[in-house]
This record gives C-alpha cells, sequence and structure tokens, in this order.
C-alpha cells in the first residue's frame, strides 16, 4: 500500500524552517562562540570549508579595488551552495570578506600609507571611535538594481568605462563582482537541478521548480515577477554582506508593490504565497526593512503589502528587522496589527520610528527638502539614510560623552580650589567640543582616503553617480550629511544632579568627599555610604528631576557642537545619542562616577536612563524623557524599552503600549526599539540560556538569539528590563 503524506502547507513549512534555524543556532554558537551582534542569516560552516584570500596589495594587506574584488570573487566561490527543498529561494552565506581583511598584517586600515597616529592619543583620552576603516552603513537604492538586474548592471559598467577613460580599474573590479554573483547562481541552478531529480513531494518539487526558473531568469535579466524580485533582492543580500557586512534593506512595501499587483492580477500570486516568499526572503537575511510611512505629499503608503510583510514575520517567528514608520496620517488599524505581533510573538519586532521628528529634523540641515527627508529611511540598528544618495557613517562614529566628563572633572579637582557643577559644565564643554573636533578630522581622513582602501564595491551598484562617474560612493555621495552619536548620557547627566544636589544643595557631601570616594572606587572609608547618597539623587527620566534637566542642557550643547563643527567637502555632522552594544568597552574607559556607578562598569545604554532610575511608572516616564533629549536634526536618539506589561494584549496592554508609542512619536521621538517580553523566561534565560532557544530580544538596535549572547550582554538586557507599564 503507498503511503500518502498531507501536503504541506506554506505555514507548516516556515515552521520547519524556524526549527531548523534554532539549530543551526545552536550548530554556529558551537563553532563561533557568543556572538554580540545581530542575527545574521548565515547557516554553519561546514568542516570542509576553506578560504585563503587570493591577492594582496603591495602594502600586504587587502587594499584598493581590484584587491577587494578578486577576493571578493574568491570568497563567493568559495561558498558552500544551499538549497532547501523546503523554502522557495535559495542562497546563504557563512564568513564575510572582512574577517580575512582584520586577519591580514597591516589589520583594516593602510596606516603605512595613510598614517593617522597624531589623532589616536585624542581617541584614547575621550574615548572616540573614530570611524576610520569603517565600512557599508548607507543604503542602496533596489529600484536600480530591480530595473537593471545583473546583466543590465554589466552593460551599465561597459557602458561607462568607454565614457570615463582613466577608472578602468574600478569599472573592471565591479564587473568582476557582479561577475561573481552570477557564478553564484549558476552554481544554486545546477543544485536545484539536481535535487529535482530526487525530490518526490509535489509541492516541494512545484517550489523547486519556481526556484529554478526564477534563478535561471534574474541571472541576466531584470526581475519581472514578485518571486524573482525577491530572489534578486536575496542575492544582493548575500554578497553585500559577504563583502563588508552592510544590513540596508528598503521601503520593502513600496518597491515590491508594482511586482505584487501584477501578479496577482495575472492570476500567479496568492497571499499565501507571497507571506511565504516574504517570509523566506527575511529568514535568508535578516536585512533592516521599513514599512509603511507617507510620501513627499503626506499620502499614507501602508497598502495591502504592508500587511503581509507583518503576517510573513509572523510565520517566520524569529528575528526580523521590520520597521513601521508611524505618523500622523498612518492607518490605525495597520499600526494596532504591528504592536499586537509585539504581543503574540514577544520576539522583539516591528520596531517603530517616527515620522515627524525625523523629517522636521533633517531639513534643518543644509539643501534637504522635504521629498529627500522622507526617502531617508529606518535601515540600521539606530540609524536612517537616503538610498542611494547618503554615505552617513551612521553607528560608526561615537564619542564617550562619560569619558569626556571624567577629563574635565579630573581636571576642575586638580586646578580649582573651589570647584562647582558650572565650572564642571564650562570644563565639559570645553573638552567636548575639542572631542567633536578630533573626531571630525577623523571622518574626514576617512572619507579622502576610503576609496583607495576598502571602496564599496557592492553597494556602489545601486548608487547614484558612482558607476556613471567611475568612483565610489564616499567620494560621490549626494547628500552630505554625516553622523556623530553620543555615549553615556544619563551617566553624566546623573552625575551632575548628584553633585549639585549632595554637594550644592544638600550640603551633606563635600566636592573633596566625593571625589575621594570616586577616586577610590568608593573603597575609602563611609565610601559606599556616599556612594548610595550620590546614587539615591535625582535620576534622568525620572519625571522632569535635575538630572532631566542636566540632560537637555548636555543634548543642546552637544547638538550645538556638531551641527556647527566646520567639515570638509561641505559635509554636515549631525548628532545623535547612540551607544550600540559599545556600552561595555565605554565603560572600561571610564573609572568610578558621581552617580554611583563603580569603575569600569557598562555606561549607560544609548539614550536611556541609567537602570534603576525609577520604580512606578517607568516605561511612560522613560519615554518622555527620551523624547525630550532628542538632538534634532534627523538622527536618532532611540527609546530603548523592555518589559513585560503585566497586562494581556486583549487586557488593555496592546491600546497602552500603543499609547506609549504615539505619546513619544508626537513628542518628536524619532526611534522605538522594543522588547515585549514574559520576565520570568528572560530571568530563566538569563541563568541557562539553553532552556529557552527560541528566545529572541532586540539588544540594541538588532535582534539576537538569547542563547548567541555572551553573559555580559545577556546581563545588560535584564539589567534594563522593567517589570509593567
Amino acid at each position: 500500500m503507498i503511503e500518502v503524506r498531507p501536503m504541506l502547507t506554506y505555514e507548516e513549512r516556515m515552521k520547519l524552517l524556524h526549527d531548523k534555524k534554532v539549530q543551526h543556532t545552536f550548530e554556529k554558537r558551537k563553532q563561533q562562540g557568543y556572538t554580540d551582534a545581530d542575527d545574521y542569516g548565515t547557516v554553519p560552516v561546514p568542516e570542509e570549508y576553506h578560504f585563503e584570500p587570493v591577492a594582496y596589495s603591495i602594502e600586504g594587506g587587502l587594499y584598493g579595488a581590484m584587491v577587494n574584488a578578486l577576493n571578493f570573487a574568491a570568497i563567493m566561490d568559495a561558498h558552500p551552495v544551499y538549497v532547501d527543498p523546503l523554502e522557495i529561494m535559495c542562497g546563504r552565506w557563512r564568513k564575510m570578506l572582512t574577517e580575512y581583511r582584520e586577519r591580514s598584517a597591516t589589520g583594516t586600515w593602510n596606516k603605512a600609507k595613510y598614517p593617522y597616529d597624531e589623532l589616536v592619543p585624542w581617541h584614547k583620552k575621550y574615548g572616540i571611535v573614530c570611524g576610520i576603516g569603517s565600512d557599508s552603513h548607507c543604503a542602496p537604492d533596489f529600484t536600480i538594481g530591480l530595473e537593471l538586474g545583473f546583466g543590465g548592471l554589466l552593460e551599465k559598467i561597459a557602458r561607462y568605462k568607454e565614457i570615463n577613460p582613466g577608472h578602468d580599474e574600478f569599472y573592471d573590479a565591479e564587473r568582476i563582482c557582479v561577475e561573481a554573483i552570477q557564478r553564484t547562481i549558476d552554481r544554486h541552478v545546477e543544485e536545484i537541478k539536481h535535487q529535482l531529480e530526487t525530490e518526490e513531494r509535489p509541492e516541494l518539487r512545484e517550489t523547486l521548480e519556481m526556484m529554478l526558473h526564477a534563478n535561471e531568469n534574474i541571472r541576466d535579466k531584470a526581475p519581472q515577477t514578485f518571486l524573482e524580485a525577491c530572489q534578486w533582492m536575496c542575492w544582493y543580500n548575500v554578497a553585500t554582506r559577504i563583502y563588508d557586512r552592510d544590513g540596508a534593506g528598503c521601503q520593502l512595501d513600496v518597491i515590491l508593490l508594482p511586482y505584487y499587483e501584477r501578479d496577482v492580477a495575472a492570476g500567479i500570486l496568492s497571499d499565501d504565497l507571497a507571506r511565504f516568499i516574504l517570509a523566506d526572503l527575511m529568514l535568508i537575511e535578516t536585512h533592516y526593512y521599513q514599512i509603511s510611512g507617507v510620501d513627499e505629499n503626506d499620502r499614507d503608503q501602508t497598502n495591502k503589502l504592508s500587511y503581509l510583510i507583518l503576517e510573513a514575520a509572523h510565520w517566520l517567528n524569529s528575528s526580523a528587522n521590520v520597521t513601521v514608520r508611524m505618523h500622523p496620517n498612518v492607518d490605525r488599524e495597520f499600526l494596532k496589527k504591528a504592536v499586537s505581533y509585539l504581543f503574540i510573538d514577544k520576539m522583539a519586532w516591528p520596531r517603530f520610528c517616527g515620522d515627524n521628528g525625523l523629517v522636521d529634523g533633517f531639513m534643518k540641515n543644509r539643501g534637504v527638502d522635504k521629498a529627500t527627508a522622507r526617502s531617508r529611511i529606518a535601515v540600521g540598528c539606530n540609524w536612517m539614510a537616503v538610498p542611494g544618495r547618503e554615505f552617513p557613517m551612521n553607528d560608526c562614529v561615537k564619542i564617550n560623552i562619560a569619558k569626556v566628563f571624567e577629563v574635565a572633572y579630573d581636571e576642575m579637582m586638580a586646578e580649582n580650589a573651589e570647584p562647582s557643577t558650572r565650572d564642571l559644565m564650562d570644563r565639559f564643554s570645553k573638552h567636548l567640543k575639542l572631542a567633536v573636533e578630533k573626531t571630525a578630522e577623523g571622518i574626514s581622513f576617512h572619507l579622502a582616503h576610503q576609496h583607495d582602501v576598502m571602496p564599496e564595491l557592492i553597494i556602489n551598484l545601486m548608487m547614484q553617480d558612482t558607476i556613471e562617474k567611475g568612483e565610489d560612493i564616499t567620494q560621490c555621495a549626494q547628500v552630505k550629511t554625516v553622523g556623530l552619536d553620543g555615549a553615556g548620557l544619563a551617566v553624566v547627566a546623573d552625575s551632575f544632579a548628584a553633585l549639585e544636589q549632595r554637594v550644592e544643595t544638600d550640603k551633606v557631601l563635600t566636592w573633596d568627599k566625593v571625589y575621594e570616594a570616586v577616586k577610590s572606587d568608593f573603597t575609602c572609608e563611609d565610601g559606599e555610604r556616599i556612594r548610595m547618597m550620590l546614587q539615591s539623587s535625582p535620576r534622568y527620566c525620572g519625571g522632569d528631576t535635575i538630572a532631566d534637566q542636566w540632560a537637555r542642557r548636555i543634548t543642546d550643547v552637544w547638538s550645538d557642537y556638531v551641527t556647527n563643527q566646520p567639515m570638509e567637502a561641505d559635509r554636515q555632522l549631525i548628532p545623535g545619542w547612540f551607544s550600540w552594544s559599545n556600552t561595555i568597552m565605554f565603560g572600561e574607559m571610564v573609572g568610578a562616577t558621581p552617580n554611583g556607578r563603580h569603575a569600569h562598569k557598562p555606561i549607560s545604554h544609548g539614550a536611556n536612563p541609567n537602570p534603576g532610575f525609577r520604580k512606578d511608572g517607568a516605561v511612560t516616564a522613560q519615554a518622555n524623557g527620551i523624547a525630550r533629549v532628542q538632538p534634532g536634526y534627523g538622527n536618532t536618539a532611540p527609546l530603548q524599552l523592555e518589559f513585560d506589561p503585566r497586562m494581556s494584549m486583549e487586557e488593555g496592554g496592546l491600546d497602552r503600549v500603543l499609547d506609549i508609542l504615539e505619546a513619544h512619536v508626537n513628542m518628536g521621538g524619532t526611534l522605538i526599539n522594543i522588547n515585549i517580553l514574559d520576565g520570568k523566561k528572560l530571568m530563566e534565560a538569563n541563568e541557562n540560556p539553553d532552556l529557552h532557544p527560541d528566545l529572541v530580544v532586540r539588544v540594541t538596535g538588532f535582534t539576537a538569539y538569547f542563547i548567541s549572547l555572551s553573559p555580559e550582554f545577556r546581563q545588560l538586557v535584564v539589567d534594563r528590563f522593567l517589570d509593567g507599564m
């Protein structure tokens, strides 16, 4: 008797793929150890995998367009084929080329040819992450690639090579990269054919046939169908990750809408199939996508595909870097559906960004009109970018203002017999201004030389003017803004507040006694008592406290210095508050601080308050406090929330969270990274993450499986956790 197996639905297949992803996460942790970064779309590395760079520059490292192109082609050719018959698209990546750059003899930057030794002492003094040698962190314009396809990109490269003599290395390098992607597609086509020879399940044969035809078509031609467009995006995403870790997506619901509508009208695409394709897109690579929002004429862009993207992420039930753009004209039912998945899946998606704060702020920068500001979308941990036109380096450059505070504090106590918070603020401002100046020098240095060190060969394919001029995007970006983040706001604001409250107002402590306690890390006589007195002072996000007032004052100074810093090539610096995952590293740079923080402990996360800032009403107070310290020029100061609402979605939890989000955005909030968690489950997983292998958290702007994080990073999430609303 022949066994008749029931047909697997698309949703059932995604459940199997979800379980496989969890298993892959276990295997990757075993291979790589803890990974305190994005949950990428990687799969475990086969034992037989091996790659070594095939070309080096004369200086011995991986520098220059041709060297990077040859090594990109080699690592693409070395990557094993990945075709899973449960899926409808193919391709995965395992290793980044950047890993091999870091292992080269001279590191990631050609310091022998382009030294910056005079800046290094300043970087150390002020805790500056300088951005020199940083890559990607911009947004490709996916419409360029989708309209041309890989074959069209090759034709464009050849055409402009003839138009622009003297740029042969640039164009040859770009051609080598595209041809490497095509060869990867060819190898997958052969594997799909091989699997079709033995696949017996009719539903898997059907989608393997669809996978085959899609890949055969997009090897040379521009995508024509919804499936082909998504498979083309998968290959581009895999390529950019392998080259330099780029994770920027696009306005997904707008870009894919014409393909969706055309296929539905032709009767070749159902909503179930569209969900399955979208879920597979997000499974294959965890790029950052924005949905909803408004166009330059204030028209809501929410459409049928916006809903399907949410539903697809729900089917995937894993990490999903989907950001919903909130604005006054948003479809409220869509917004409620988006919030509902925070409760239903508890997978830290979606995020939310505020259109008004972003657009009004970005339009303050020179030459930015409303259309440009609206096109600047959420495509990274904390950052926005104008697709195809901007190289903002967002999230690459940071100043540890807790370190700046420490320098100013030590200086004042050494020089002033009558210290005061006024004098301390003057000194802090002076050093902060100098830190911004030295950081700006590093940014200019990076942008002047990066095209010779590590050009953005894959991103260049989908940027405006790059192929047309034969220049790297670092040379020809049309929008001249560059992001500069400050980190440690709460540490500094709470330190100022504690000194003002306990020394100047209450007069229960003296400047000398506090300084002695701080420099001893509170181990001196009465040190712990002093620490507790300082720590119990009014805190930032406590509810318009003196610490909140200090935070706003610091923000005003920060924004003023950053936006008024002169830059070369008509560039503009724009300020944000964000630390990414540098909170531990930045904390190690700084001794004890007058807010009661112990020496070398992590600094505060981004624009967030210090843990334990308030017991009751903490979620609302935090949302209000962070809304008031937005730097105001189109970069973000994210509201990072981790909480157990202590009420279900049906009991009013959804409406309560929605109220908090809307209030924050209406006050000018720019980005909300949010985890709705089961507090008990989180604490259990912190003790033994293997108990909950499918727990996903938004660590900072990125999501990760909790089991993949180091104990230190798990603790950061736990420390920020708020119990109840």
